[in-house]
């Protein structure tokens, strides 16, 4: 009878506290805690879960430190929220304690605490820990599984969250939404389109197909793969459509260069009902963008406010900066930053010294360097698109200044790599590679497409060479960029007709833009080069040479 007496005054207790907790009010909460008397473990876990809820995280690592210390045992919840608040603090070295703590009292084995524990080491980055955690769960539900393919995936190791697929199957756990929505995003990355494919399949199969959240994820992959035909006959069939579907669909026709497509979509939209977010018009602006529609990307960005009291955000300036810039407008560009309600970002002076560049606009490139540079002393693309301006200007003086600037800061450049998948196989390429176990026959197709692309009319552009060299040299160093490497190998080792699919952690440089463009038309081969996600086609790129 005392036992149940107890057990309903904790009850009584814990629903107002939960309840002060949710509605975010914690100094009513933290009064009626520190007031109760004895504190029972029902009444600490749902006071940690109130800080952690409420964004107070190294609060609830404190009382957690404070049940330590006064002798008690934590429990499995205890262990779950204290691996949560690590999470949210990002504090890798807490976590660890909190771990080691696990192991010490056999909680490590709880699927609760395990799952947490994953969980805290995924979000500080350590995907070795987090994959040892993993192997040690007896047995992973499909959270847990998801959890660590959704890890990889943000952590940059896609091929391993694919690997794991497989393994989740043969274990008995069905894949859900999230998880398909995961590994469709971790084929999206690698622009590895058959893959994605597989995936999509076996979402038929599974019956996810109506899913919203995947469908979104899919119509992504097809357009990032460069298949914006897919992506558009998977939207069609799409029964129900939320706004982040349009979205996606939006998105991937702008960054293809299909603005016309776009700008339809977005009528067509607004005609279904649906609402339009700032999302949204991020994907109409960059439509505009890509396709030097300026007087459109400035109705646009005044109807955001005016017809859908949506205030602009500095990623609507950013597009509306590029556009600018892409089209040749920079000063027009300089000045909307100056007029912007707020602080420009990196990105934002780094895309317009990037059109600086394409322009020759020497003063203004080095104006807004100066800006760039006062923002991320330690950015080496801003050195770089600098030095790319002086020596397209020949002014070898400012690049070597440049140069010496960057070794007296101890900036390093960030190097150049492409990469493509042939056969589920990833080969990396670096510029003037020579490690690949084909280099001879590669470096043979190089010249070879070299000849036939002169043949139709392309000259290499040496303005891109930042060395004061012979022209002659200049031309041979721009033959082996890692884009063109990659490229070669496609041509040697996938079907003819079939499309080449490379990805670089660097944007194309001018020449390499305008040499892709000829190999498309020579080889008849659909290209599609992820940096900011070209496609080239018949000797066409789709940024429309607005890039």
């Amino acid at each position: 009878m005392q036992q149940k007496l107890e057990s309903s005054l904790t009850v009584l207790f814990i629903l107002p506290l939960l309840m002060y907790c949710r509605s975010g009010n914690m100094e009513e909460a933290e009064f009626l805690f520190e007031n109760k008397g004895e504190i029972d473990f029902a009444s600490w876990n749902a006071m940690m879960f109130g800080y952690v809820m409420n964004n107070e995280s190294q609060k609830a690592l404190e009382l957690f430190s404070l049940i330590h210390e006064t002798g008690e045992k934590a429990d499995p919840i205890t262990l779950a929220t204290a691996a949560k608040a690590c999470c949210c603090l990002v504090g890798l070295e807490q976590g660890k304690q909190i771990h080691a703590y696990a192991i010490k009292t056999r909680f490590d084995i709880d699927l609760c605490v395990s799952s947490g524990i994953l969980d805290m080491y995924i979000k500080c980055g350590d995907m070795e820990s987090a994959h040892v955690v993993f192997t040690q769960i007896p047995v992973p539900d499909d959270v847990a599984w998801t959890t660590m393919i959704s890890g990889c995936v943000e952590n940059g190791d896609e091929d391993r969250a694919l690997s794991m697929y497989p393994q989740m199957r043969l274990s008995g756990v069905q894949p859900d939404e999230y998880t398909f929505a995961t590994l469709v995003k971790a084929t999206s990355c690698l622009t590895a389109l058959e893959q994605g494919r597989q995936v999509h399949a076996n979402v038929i199969k599974s019956d996810y197909t109506v899913d919203p959240f995947v469908g979104t994820s899919l119509i992504d992959m097809y357009a990032k793969c460069g298949n914006i035909g897919d992506a558009y006959l998977l939207f069609q069939r799409m029964n129900i459509r939320n706004i982040a579907l349009w979205n996606a669909m939006l998105v991937g026709l702008a960054q293809h260069g299909n603005a016309k497509e776009a700008l339809n979509l977005f009528e067509t939209m607004e005609s279904n009902g649906i609402e339009p977010d700032k999302v949204t018009f991020i994907g109409v602006l960059s439509a505009c963008s890509h396709s030097g529609l300026i007087s459109e990307a400035y109705k646009y960005f005044d109807s955001m406010r005016k017809n859908y009291c949506i205030k602009p955000e500095i990623e609507h300036y950013s597009c509306l900066v590029d556009a600018l810039g892409r089209a040749g407008h920079v000063q027009e560009a300089e000045k909307l930053i100056v007029s912007m309600p707020f602080e420009a970002s990196a990105s934002m002076y780094r895309a317009l010294l990037g059109a600086c560049r394409i322009q020759g606009n020497t003063d203004t490139g080095k104006r807004v360097a100066e800006q760039l540079l006062a923002l991320e002393p330690s950015d080496s693309a801003a050195y770089v698109l600098l030095s790319n301006i002086y020596a397209a200007a020949n002014q070898w003086d400012g690049v070597t200044d440049a140069r010496k600037t960057m070794e007296r800061k101890k900036v390093k450049k960030d190097p150049g790599f492409s990469w493509i998948d042939v056969k589920n196989r990833v080969h990396l390429f670096v510029v003037d590679d020579r490690d690949h176990p084909q280099t001879d026959l590669i470096y043979d197709k190089v010249e070879d497409v070299i000849k036939r692309i002169r043949e139709e009319g392309y000259v290499p552009d040496t303005d891109f060479m930042l060395l004061d060299m012979e022209e002659e040299e200049k031309e041979r160093a721009l033959y082996y960029h890692s884009e063109k490497l990659a490229i070669a190998y496609g041509l040697i080792s996938t079907p003819p007709s079939s499309t080449i699919r490379v990805i670089k952690n660097l944007r194309v440089c001018g020449d390499c833009h305008s040499a892709i463009k000829y190999i498309s038309k020579v080889y008849q081969r659909e290209i599609v080069l992820r940096d900011a996600n070209r496609c080239f086609g018949d000797g066409i790129c789709t940024c429309g040479d607005y890039w």
